[in-house]
């Protein structure tokens, strides 16, 4: 029935690729303190809009997770802060990590697309989507801004703002050491330490590393340790108090992430039972073996992903009286390598292996008001360097040696400025108007491509320079009925950058995006009960959107959309040892134009397909009218903690409960993941002299099945998954 023997089939393959285009820590604990500071009101205080506030007074959706409540569940890494906040999500797509917040989000995975959500530690704008699901390392507390983000921060966003706070250095000489094992042979072991070397210089030192054996087998080769990791990580610090009005904090972190799971992908099989690969429609007497468990790969490629990642930063503080100056200098270094099996078969089909660099410098100064005037503001001014590098894309077929197929690369460079004021127009009435404006140029973008059936060079084509300005305001009121309560209204624009084409091969340019943002909500806090509630409105145009044709990435503005939603959370405090919160948020996000969305077909006529039989087409169609890729209609989370007295020392009871609907990761709602609870419990208890803290814990207690990211390709979908159900036990010690 079949005309085509094996060995045709896959020539068959590599030439359908040419023809296409040959181208694609709970660490938490060991804070001192948090900036969940107590005032009055029983509220706490944030730096949202780049000054001290409480956060009932911002008029700004927020999710602020502090130390203790980081600790209750699992969060290991930045991405886990999605189980404990509505309306957030975090996708890989391979080793890119991208945040989504209401559904503002991008699969855009190429050189200086950046991303839609900014992600600031310490102050620091973090931009490589390959290095930003890192560990958390003694970190005070993340803030998680929902809506753009143009006035307030450096870098424009359209999706929202990510604030991690770590701990400062402290001449109070302390420290605290954790060691924790689990299923799968998963090993941690982390601590942290700080003190003054005199009166003016304090120094501390954190650091991470932690190992296992993965919960993947590989039904091709046998090895149950196809997703063995390792990684380590390393934090230091120095603070120099200059005066009482001047301080310099130097940081260095070097982060070495060794974790092929982003790349350990098998087969999708959507709810007919149909399974999405080139090797599952071959015939029994091939012997191929298509993986399609959750815990299964059947690769026989190798798959890797690793990168190094090393921050230099420099803040310096200033008390001018009449207000705070604020300096960050950063240089960061990062490298990440990555090799995948695109057709996820036991088959010798197609392997690839890239390796990107990005030399980052970032600049920015902060000027924020002091005193209780009736009007209080923030200023500021940013620059932005970016060196992207793609240093080499090489493929191989049926096992052969792997051949370059391309190279790429961007240098972006942004500068702006940008300045926020709230002003007491009468008693309990504020009005707050922002603006920003920023200059984006993008140059020195190029690709160099061989063709991987010739290896014949093509040879450099230089992209010409991109050039784009944007001036994005906010205006918001807001209305204090009462002190422990805030009623707002506000409305804000979003900017996000353009792009150069050159992973798609291409000297086209690729429009910016832009956003206008309505919303409204309310804000109570007090006697240890916190709730906020709101509603908005989003028109979100010229959506930059990535298709993916083998190894070329295929990107265009493709989309203009509108998103509405509303959100609420609480936190209450019922008595000083029993406590639980509360969250929920409802998403409706639609596509109002999308003529060209891709849609991957199998060609399954042996007639008319010839070599490509089996083999998946990218087609464009209509997705007017169809929910936005990574919008689960519905997100919330419930956690609960409770605390005793036992054996003379105390014993604490924490869960946390996540819940996430169905929803799509493409644009034509081709391939899905259904609604799935994660359940996280911790136990510990800490000895009378609160020296001692020993735990246990369970993540995904029920073993939800759910997929991470999916991959489409000629050759197969291809899908990770979560992680099954872990436990384990931790001892801590403070010193």
């Amino acid at each position: 029935m079949r005309k085509f023997g094996l060995r045709q089939r896959l020539c068959g393959s590599a030439a359908f690729l040419a023809v296409s285009g040959a181208g694609l820590i709970a660490a938490p604990a060991y804070a001192q303190n948090t900036d969940a500071v107590s005032d009055d009101s029983g509220g706490i205080v944030v730096t949202a809009q780049r000054r001290e506030e409480k956060a009932k007074d911002v008029p700004i959706a927020l999710t602020t997770i502090t130390a203790e409540k980081l600790g209750q569940g699992d969060v290991q890494q930045l991405s886990d802060i999605s189980k404990l906040t509505p309306a957030l999500r975090f996708d890989n797509y391979g080793g890119f990590v991208q945040p989504t917040i209401r559904g503002v989000g991008t699969a855009v995975s190429a050189s200086g697309a950046g991303s839609n959500v900014g992600i600031y530690i310490d102050g620091f704008y973090a931009p490589n989507p390959l290095s930003a699901d890192f560990q958390l390392l003694s970190v005070k507390s993340v803030t998680v801004l929902k809506g753009p983000q143009g006035t307030l921060f450096g870098r424009n966003s359209t999706g929202g703002a990510i604030q991690v706070t770590t701990s400062d250095p402290s001449h109070d000489a302390h420290g605290v050491a954790e060691v924790s094992y689990g299923r799968f042979n998963s090993q941690k072991y982390q601590a942290y330490v700080t003190g003054g070397l005199s009166d003016t210089i304090a120094v501390d030192l954190t650091g991470l590393y932690r190992k296992g054996n993965g919960y993947i087998r590989n039904i091709t080769t046998g090895n149950a340790k196809d997703g063995a990791y390792e990684d380590w990580s390393v934090r230091a610090g120095l603070k120099l108090d200059v005066s009482d009005s001047a301080s310099f904090l130097l940081r260095y972190t070097h982060a070495d992430t060794n974790d092929p799971n982003p790349n350990t992908t098998n087969a999708y099989v959507d709810d007919a039972g149909r399974i999405y690969s080139f090797g599952a429609v071959l015939p029994p007497a091939f012997g191929v073996k298509t993986a399609t468990n959750p815990r299964e790969v059947s690769n026989n490629g190798r798959t890797d992903f690793t990168s190094k990642v090393d921050a230099f930063q420099l803040t310096g503080k200033f008390d001018l009286g009449f207000a705070k100056l604020t300096s960050y200098t950063q240089f960061r270094n990062e490298s990440s390598y990555s090799a995948l099996d695109l057709d996820g078969t036991s088959l010798s089909v197609f392997d690839v292996e890239f390796f990107i660099t990005d030399k980052i410098l970032t600049q920015e100064f902060v000027l924020a008001s002091q005193g209780k005037g009736r009007l209080k503001w923030s200023a500021g001014a940013f620059f932005f360097s970016d060196k992207n590098l793609f240093h080499y894309l090489n493929g191989s077929i049926q096992g052969a040696p792997f051949a370059r197929i391309s190279s790429t690369g961007t240098d972006t460079t942004g500068i702006a400025v940008y300045a926020d004021g709230t002003y007491e127009l009468a008693d309990k009435l504020f009005l707050g108007v922002g603006a920003r404006y920023g200059q984006d140029k993008i140059n020195n973008g190029f690709f160099d491509t061989t063709v991987l059936a010739g290896a014949s060079t093509t040879g450099r084509t230089t992209v010409p320079e991109l050039s784009k300005g944007s001036f994005t305001p906010r205006v918001t009121l807001r209305y204090e009925p009462t002190p422990s309560s805030s009623i707002y209204a506000s409305f804000s624009r979003g900017y996000k950058a353009p792009i150069l084409n050159v992973n798609g091969y291409s000297t086209s340019t690729i429009k910016p995006e832009h956003i206008s943002a309505f919303e409204v909500g309310y804000k109570y806090a007090a006697r240890g009960l916190s709730f906020d509630a709101s509603a908005y409105y989003y028109k979100y145009n010229d959506l930059q959107v990535a298709s993916y044709i083998g190894t070329t990435s295929l990107l265009t503005n493709a989309a203009n959309s509108r998103v509405k939603g509303v959100e609420a959370q609480l936190a209450y405090e019922v008595t000083p040892n029993f406590s639980f919160s509360l969250a929920g948020a409802y998403l409706d996000a639609k596509y109002d134009t999308f003529k060209g969305s891709p849609f991957y077909s199998q060609c399954l006529d042996p007639v008319l397909c010839g070599a490509g039989y089996g083999l998946f087409a990218n087609q464009n169609v209509d997705a007017s009218g169809f929910r936005m890729a990574r919008s689960p209609k519905f997100t919330g989370s419930a956690g609960a903690r409770y605390r005793t007295k036992l054996a003379g020392g105390e014993l604490g009871l924490s869960g946390t409960l996540s819940y996430t609907s169905s929803a799509y990761f493409d644009t034509v709602q081709q391939f899905s993941q259904k609604g799935y609870e994660l359940l996280s419990l911790r136990a510990e208890w800490t000895d009378p002299s609160d020296r001692f803290t020993l735990a246990v814990f369970g993540d995904n207690v029920t073993n939800a099945k759910y997929k991470t990211q999916i991959l489409p390709g000629p050759f197969a979908i291809q899908t990770t998954w979560g992680s099954p159900t872990t436990y384990g036990g931790s001892v801590r010690v403070k010193f």
